[in-house]
């Protein structure tokens, strides 16, 4: 039986999808038994949501003032303090997982193995490697416990249909002192999180200004779509880098993904090829992104968005 327990990542009560994406990644382990916890100052809320969760037989909810952040130097010791029994501890390759799981693999002294996207058995998985241009296949040692994140992008969410059972729990652990929390600082905005959204509209670095990505903004509000960009604009000052799309970014599998100006850099590549449908507006025919788009447009983006936003809005 493979025992695996499930770090859930949450915000401002809601559970994050990355977790029910983690779910269904650890369902396919065989004879899995699925133990989700959660970390939070009141994590009540939290926690029945990730009771309802299919395919979760059990959650733990340890509720500490220490962990109204989540910082990973907190979190990672009361991982290690309930892991015995385990024999599998995933967490989300999101920023959240990343910044977490090498930490408790180290404290419990294990390799980890990154972004899971396919279980063939409970000891062996694959993963992309080289900017997602091969598949490796990788073994961990059956006397370990196994350390894992999973790449969120290939794996759909469970059903909400389940029943688990809810535990609280507060384990001993030795609480950090030289780190603390300051200060987070976040964009606001009335769209759709780029990494569960739907459907994503992003700009590249051929907008020319951030002035110019305008047009991006304006075309996602008529979709109803989450904003992206490529590490070019990001660079280029245009947005914030948390709009990032690729290697260095954001990981993400919309529905609909729509590249405007950007011409498929091999790490860009890497954050959208679990995308449903990918539809690519470049004025250079030869550019990468074609290879890769299931629709291709040819022609100056400041001629083709206005018409197309024009089309969708009569």
């Amino acid at each position: 039986m493979s025992k695996i327990l499930l770090i859930a990542e949450h915000a401002n009560g809601e559970l994050n999808s990355s977790t029910a994406k983690c779910v269904a990644c650890a369902a396919d382990l065989p004879d899995a038994e699925i133990h989700v916890v959660v970390f939070a100052e009141n994590g009540e809320s939290v926690a029945a949501q990730a009771a309802a969760l299919a395919s979760v037989v059990s959650v733990i909810r340890i509720d500490n003032p220490a962990n109204a952040h989540q910082l990973a130097v907190i979190v990672a010791p009361q991982i290690v303090a309930i892991a015995d029994g385990y024999t599998h501890i995933f967490g989300p390759s999101t920023t959240f997982g990343r910044d977490l799981m090498p930490r408790v693999a180290a404290l419990l002294g294990v390799n980890q193995i990154s972004d899971i996207m396919e279980v063939q058995n409970e000891y062996r998985f694959k993963r992309l490697i080289y900017a997602g241009n091969a598949v490796v296949t990788v073994e961990a040692p059956a006397d370990k416990v196994v350390i894992a994140t999973v790449r969120v992008a290939s794996y759909r969410v469970v059903t909400g249909d389940g029943s688990a059972t809810i535990q609280t729990l507060a384990p001993e652990f030795m609480m950090p002192e030289h780190t603390r929390f300051i200060e987070l600082k976040a964009g606001k905005s009335d769209r759709p999180d780029l990494q569960t959204a739907a459907k994503v509209v992003s700009g590249g670095r051929a907008l020319g200004s951030a002035e110019n990505f305008k047009i991006i903004f304006s075309l996602a509000d008529v979709l109803g779509a989450g904003v992206g960009a490529s590490r070019a604009a990001v660079d280029a000052g245009y947005v914030s880098n948390e709009m990032q799309v690729g290697q260095t970014g954001k990981i993400i599998a919309p529905e609909l993904y729509i590249a405007i100006g950007i011409s498929g850099a091999i790490q860009h590549l890497t954050g959208i090829k679990d995308a449903g449908t990918i539809v690519a507006i470049n004025k250079d025919p030869d550019a990468p992104i074609f290879e890769v788009a299931d629709i291709g447009l040819v022609g100056d983006l400041f001629t083709l968005v206005p018409e197309f936003q024009a089309a969708l809005s009569n």
